[in-house]
């Protein structure tokens, strides 16, 4: 049975409601948590002097355009170089890797990513535009070769920190159901289901262990 292209939400007044809440939201975190900031720069220089404190990788966003991710960096220097090695240790299905016990995360790695504070410079991303709040994760573009046109939907709207995926199951969703979530998301989407959304998020970080 064909899957169905499915309908997006893009009233101009959710979006501009949707933009502005990004804005505000972003600026408000990055001032809130900018001590947070410093404390794991330092614990990163620390652990790893020579490696750089920001991870900027190549993901895919709107409309199948790239851009750089920003991240903390949590794992070693090399780690894009160790990744064809561990192709066959991969934990979920479809165009992901995820790896529980990878071994190119860092002590401080390992902290960060289960509380997800290794996300929070995408709060820049935010502010340029190329993330929003909530939305489908950016992608990387060796895994977007492998999408169907199906898949390809997740690119019709711009990329969030969080979603509806995350607050389901996270890393125990596979890529398919991911898929289905993502787009569930993107025909429902509104300023509420937005703010349940994020505040699901909060829950999330605070008790779960499913990050990684």
């Amino acid at each position: 049975m064909k899957k169905q292209n499915v309908h997006v939400n893009d009233s101009l007044p959710y979006l501009m409601t949707k933009r502005t809440i990004d804005i505000i939201g972003a600026l408000i975190g990055i001032i809130l948590l900018s001590f947070l900031f410093w404390i794991v720069a330092i614990l990163i220089k620390m652990e790893d002097p020579k490696g750089k404190i920001f991870f900027s990788q190549k993901r895919v966003g709107l409309n199948g355009k790239e851009f750089n991710m920003y991240k903390f960096r949590s794992m070693v220097s090399n780690a894009e170089e160790i990744l064809a090695e561990l192709l066959q240790y991969n934990e979920v299905s479809g165009a992901m890797f995820k790896m529980k016990d990878d071994p190119r995360i860092t002590k401080i790695g390992k902290f960060i990513r289960k509380t997800s504070i290794d996300e929070l410079p995408q709060l820049f991303n935010v502010l340029k535009g190329d993330m929003t709040l909530v939305g489908p994760r950016p992608p990387l573009p060796r895994e977007v070769v492998e999408y169907s046109d199906y898949d390809k939907q997740r690119l019709r709207v711009t990329p969030g920190c969080t979603g509806l995926w995350q607050v389901t199951g996270r890393n125990s969703v596979g890529f398919e159901e991911m898929v289905e979530l993502d787009l569930k998301y993107m025909q429902n989407r509104s300023f509420l289901y937005d703010m349940k959304i994020i505040f699901k998020t909060v829950v999330v970080l605070f008790g779960s262990d499913d990050a990684f």
